[in-house]
């Protein structure tokens, strides 16, 4: 992106972020700009290392990567032993109502980058962040299968939209 989204309240306005264009002019910036351009600060953040000490940290991240997809995925916060972020993969994709999990590929990708603790999550595109009893036996195999290798599942969170829900604060882990 050659612009550059910036606040307008700078300018006076609280209503809209601004773009400003490559020859200096500013504009309103469209839904998807000011998505892109959280989805890149959010990356940068994550890319760090960051330890994650915040269940909205968690929420607000994947509710920008995953929560307003038309088709489902299954994501996964990859974790070292002090809860820092190794990697946030997108390891399955479905369609609009399910999407197929290998608990196989998960391990494999656990011991290739040496976590500690994963965090679960996958959305909902139709728009309600209830767990299923799908939903449910899914993260019960996949705790099993990394418990064998020692590693903690420590949530599994269902996105919609901007809504998540997590099974820990449930007590379904």
């Amino acid at each position: 992106m050659s612009s550059t989204v910036q606040s307008s309240a700078q300018f006076g306005l609280f209503t809209a972020l601004l773009v400003q264009e490559p020859d200096g002019h500013h504009r309103a910036a469209k839904p998807e700009e000011v998505l892109h351009e959280a989805r890149q600060v959010l990356s940068q953040w994550i890319r760090r290392g960051p330890e994650l000490t915040s269940p909205q940290e968690v929420r607000e991240y994947l509710s920008l990567q995953i929560g307003l997809l038309e088709h489902e995925v299954f994501a996964i916060l990859f974790l070292d032993s002090q809860h820092r972020v190794l990697a946030c993969k997108e390891m399955f994709r479905g369609t609009v109502s399910q999407t197929s999990v290998y608990p196989r590929e998960v391990v494999k990708e656990a011991l290739a980058l040496n976590a500690a603790a994963v965090i679960l999550a996958h959305n909902h595109p139709s728009g309600l962040a209830e767990p299923s009893r799908a939903d449910e036996a899914v993260t019960s195999g996949l705790k099993a299968a990394l418990a064998l290798v020692d590693v903690r599942v420590l949530d599994h969170l269902v996105v919609a939209g901007a809504a998540a829900v997590s099974f820990a604060e449930r007590g379904l882990l």
